[in-house]
């Protein structure tokens, strides 16, 4: 996989906050070439059993929909987590194979930057966080940024831990 570079089209906010949003996305995918279908289900943290490559790129997708469909745009949460269970997500990403949740979230992504295209930063969401704070679409933008680069660590402990794999 290629990735996207991290320098941005242009030096307005918006490319700005964009790139570096599909830059840690890309990352996340670059971490998961070549792993085997056998090592993306594998947990090897004892006390983290969720901490999968299958899970961790599950949850990356389902926190997107979440902010984009869920927070910003207020439609109602049909994401795979329950009160029992709200961690469900990582749990059941191994019942698919990694090519699928890669697929996914790509497909998803493409998505996203349509709706954030057809935004202004400034719009807020339709719901309100728990403060009851609406935040703006900017906020979700760099609050997502920050969860994927997060992430993007565990994948690389998960990696170098699967296989030796280091730094991609």
């Amino acid at each position: 996989m290629t990735r996207i570079d991290d320098t941005p089209p242009a030096w307005d906010e918006r490319s700005q906050l964009t790139t570096f949003l599909d830059y840690t996305r890309d990352t996340a995918r670059a971490k998961c070439d070549g792993v085997s279908a056998e090592n993306a289900r594998k947990a090897l943290l004892p006390l983290s059993p969720l901490m999968t490559m299958n899970g961790v790129i599950n949850h990356l997708r389902w926190v997107e929909y979440y902010w984009f469909q869920v927070v910003f745009l207020g439609e109602e949460d049909q994401g795979p987590w329950t009160e029992e269970d709200p961690d469900r997500e990582m749990r059941i990403a191994v019942d698919f194979p990694l090519t699928q949740l890669l697929d996914e979230y790509a497909e998803q992504s493409a998505r996203y930057r349509e709706l954030v295209r057809g935004n202004s930063l400034d719009d807020q969401a339709k719901r309100a966080r728990g403060s009851g704070l609406h935040v703006d679409l900017r906020w979700i933008l760099l609050h997502l940024t920050e969860e994927t680069a997060r992430h993007n660590g565990h994948l690389d402990i998960l990696r170098e831990m699967l296989d030796g794999t280091a730094g991609s």
